[in-house]
């Protein structure tokens, strides 16, 4: 009988990428641990892909799937809907936008296009500002605004995009300034760059990049970004799908770092706050949200099932601070991934906040990427039972660390001695 990997390559297209060169089927999981196949069991540092962002088979989560499956599964969003109310009323207040509507969709693609269509059509305008390194989804208005080569398989787009500088704090004509200095030249740029456009609609950005490899710029330059962007009438989208509901930390969404200037006028979430349940959306201010003038439903967004894993998943963060325990844990984490690197030449940078961490590997004694030690690392950290994951703009050589929220000291230090055995391999 075939393999499973032989079955999944002879039916699933070879764009969609597998991690490892011999593949593991991964068929349970419980607290920060999950099991292959062989019952293998592995510390889990990436959450798939920053998605259980609480545990896996958190009781109180599934027992609200279980109870809502048990009722009614599917209605649409042509029928009202008490679970998705409830969530979108506590997303509305988390959020931090005045007036807040939230529309729910099944990713963060689909909310991010769903950020622009709403941008879009609100400024009557289809230029887009974006950020270079930058990663918003698979769709294809989406992929025309993202800035990483490694996931843009077409430079055809509805839209017309503009990049700006400031995503990456330690690359580029500014890596060498001070943070002031490098906001002044970020902001010059981007009051340059307007200078030759016509009407802009909107500026999406990560406050944290990640795909790009966990690179962030100092914390208030989208507030410097926004005051500009006020002066021209152009909106701010912030793209939550991995900085938000308290993974870095210091704050409930990445874009408060930047708030000096106020909220963002569109935010987009997704991945965590499902725990694995395809649940993603869009908060924007109602004269923004309501400014489609068609009709518009979501088939699976807001599904009740979805809605109640959100609720049950929400409430436990909150009741049991995984913010803070991000801040705490995380900060304790990155302090021994820096150590374990300390003598690794191939290590760039350690960089990150709360349970976000990246580390770049680079061409020893150079800024050249080193996407060979970065697959070698992966797979050495597998071979020792920690899953972790890669990405970054520049040829994919940056090691991202971003285990579930309730992630204990004991795990972590376990994590961090299992992650410097792994690069010994270099």
């Amino acid at each position: 009988m075939s393999s499973l990997f032989d079955r999944h390559k002879a039916v699933i297209p070879d764009w969609v990428a597998l991690y490892y060169k011999d593949p593991i089927e991964i068929t349970h999981g419980e607290g920060r641990h999950v099991w292959d196949a062989e019952g293998r069991r592995y510390l889990d540092f990436f959450g798939g892909i920053l998605t259980t962002m609480t545990a896996h088979a958190l009781p109180e989560v599934t027992k609200a799937v279980a109870d809502q499956a048990g009722r009614i599964i599917h209605s649409s969003t042509l029928y009202l809907n008490r679970p998705m109310v409830e969530l979108a009323e506590r997303i509305a207040g988390l959020s931090g936008i005045p007036d807040a509507r939230v529309f729910f969709t099944t990713s963060g693609t689909e909310a991010n296009d769903t950020a622009l269509l709403l941008a879009t059509a609100y400024r009557r305008s289809n230029q887009i500002l974006a950020m270079r390194n930058s990663y918003h989804g698979r769709s294809f208005s989406t992929v025309g605004i993202t800035g990483n080569r490694a996931w843009s398989p077409t430079g055809l787009s509805p839209l017309q995009t503009l990049y700006v500088h400031g995503g990456v704090r330690t690359r580029g004509p500014y890596a060498q300034y001070t943070d002031e200095r490098f906001i002044e030249a970020c902001v010059a740029d981007l009051e340059d760059l307007l200078g030759h456009t016509r009407e802009v609609a909107a500026l999406i950005a990560e406050p944290v990049q990640g795909v790009g490899g966990f690179t962030s710029p100092p914390d208030g330059l989208y507030a410097a970004f926004r005051r500009v962007l006020d002066r021209h009438g152009i909106l701010w989208i912030s793209d939550e799908v991995q900085t938000g509901w308290g993974r870095t930390g210091d704050n409930f969404w990445g874009w408060q770092a930047h708030g000096q200037a106020g909220p963002p006028d569109i935010l987009t979430f997704a991945k965590g706050i499902g725990n694995g349940m395809s649940v993603g959306g869009v908060v924007a201010r109602a004269e923004i949200m309501n400014t489609l003038d068609a009709n518009s439903i979501s088939t699976f967004g807001g599904s009740p099932v979805t809605m109640a894993a959100g609720l049950a998943n929400l409430s436990y963060l909150l009741e049991h601070d995984l913010q803070g325990n991000a801040r705490r844990v995380g900060g304790l984490l990155i302090e021994r991934i820096r150590a374990a690197c300390a003598g690794v030449p191939a290590v760039r940078e350690v960089r990150g906040r709360g349970l976000m961490i990246g580390i770049e590997l680079t061409e020893p004694g150079t800024d050249r990427a080193a996407p060979d030690a970065a697959a070698t690392v992966l797979e050495a950290a597998r071979d020792n039972g920690l899953l972790i994951g890669k990405g970054g703009g520049h040829n994919t050589s940056t090691l991202r660390i971003a285990p579930p929220l309730s992630l204990t000291v004991a795990e972590a230090e376990e994590g961090a001695a299992l992650l410097e055995a792994a690069l010994r391999a270099l």
